[in-house]
């Protein structure tokens, strides 16, 4: 045998020994193990009170009614704007008014034509008034008569004719000025000097009366339980909660989502803005509720979970939460006589040992 192989096989004794050595002492290590320390805790027990029924739910923000204000008449330059978006507007305030130099001739014209049929309408009576003079005196047939009184009622209709025309020209005078149909404030404007008029087109819009309404998205099992009349508070994107009331229930619901709309009036207030998207609150009553200290709750994986105690041991137990309310948070799956830990339920673990310092009564 070779001085290396001999050299080998003493360094694989001495291995060999000394994992002996270490497997003889690993028991005696454990042994030596001191046993984990318990923990000081507090217990509570379950409070059963009644809480308020709360439906959370999200919408829109939008007018209650939006009125598209245009010309009524076409063809004609606007020649001064007199409302910006923002504006608080009176029923018949101006919002714009139109060149009134063609509609003013136009207007002319038609009040000559009146007098000018009215004129004609004079001379044809006093014509008909002198035929029938002579008539009696032999000097005018009947038919030259029935000639004088066609010419009274031709001259009687133009200048009947030439009044409606003369109205319509007033009207049309008067429908120069874009008015505002009702109070309200004005969401949007796309009127300019210069633009020409077209029908159908489209100058301001107008939040009638400025209110405003929470267009609230609630699932179809949930549109039941909420009645006209109810309170609701809605939070704007920036935290300040209004006071709403249901106005109306849709009767349908969208088929693609399932929810159906609920209609909540809101007050006046420069807090919320059309277009807004606001989460809101439908206070639905109270009922009976069985709650605990958010801070006995452990959260872990996706569910809930809290420590009973039983002596001086702890048993992790998986119960359901619902409600929550300033600190405390409704549960079930727990009997409401059972005391569990009231804090640092991070720390445990089940079947922990524990040292209860004092039970704090709810």
């Amino acid at each position: 045998m070779t001085p290396v192989n001999i050299f080998c096989r003493l360094l694989s004794l001495a291995l060999v020994a000394v994992l002996l050595s270490a497997c003889r002492e690993a028991p005696k290590a454990v042994e030596n193990a001191s046993p984990r320390a318990a923990l000081t805790v507090t217990t509570t027990l379950p409070q059963l009170s009644e809480w308020p029924q709360i439906l959370k739910a999200g919408g829109n923000i939008a007018a209650w009614q939006e009125a598209v204000i245009g010309p009524e008449i076409s063809n004609y330059r606007i020649s001064e704007v007199l409302a910006n978006v923002g504006d608080i507007v009176k029923k018949g305030q101006a919002l714009a008014k139109i060149a009134p130099d063609t509609v003013e001739s136009e207007l002319v014209e038609t009040r000559a034509s009146v007098a000018e049929a009215e004129a004609t309408l004079a001379e044809a009576r006093v014509n008909n008034q002198r035929a029938r003079q002579l008539l009696e005196k032999g000097f005018y047939s009947a038919q030259q008569i029935t000639q004088t009184q066609t010419a009274v009622a031709t001259a009687s209709a133009r200048l009947n004719a030439a009044k409606a025309r003369l109205q319509a020209a007033e009207l049309k005078r008067a429908k120069a000025l874009v008015s505002a149909p009702d109070d309200g404030i004005i969401s949007a404007r796309a009127a300019t000097v210069g633009t020409l008029t077209q029908s159908g087109q489209e100058l301001f819009r107008l939040i009638r009366g400025g209110r405003l309404e929470w267009r609230a998205e609630v699932t179809a099992a949930d549109l039941a339980r909420i009645k006209q009349g109810q309170a609701v508070s809605v939070s704007s994107p920036n935290g300040i909660a209004v006071a709403g009331v249901v106005r109306s229930i849709a009767p349908t619901v969208d088929p693609q989502t399932r929810n159906g709309l609920v209609y909540v009036d809101l007050p006046a207030t420069p807090v919320v803005s059309a277009g807004m998207f606001a989460s809101g609150e439908f206070r639905l009553g109270q009922s009976a509720a069985l709650t605990l200290p958010q801070s006995a709750v452990l959260l872990r994986e996706g569910f809930a979970y809290v420590f009973r105690v039983e002596g001086d041991k702890v048993i992790q137990t998986k119960i359901a939460t619902g409600r929550r309310n300033e600190d405390r948070i409704e549960v079930s799956g727990l009997d409401a006589k059972a005391p569990v830990v009231a804090g640092g339920v991070g720390f445990l673990a089940d079947g922990d040992t524990v040292r209860i310092v004092a039970a704090n009564k709810p």
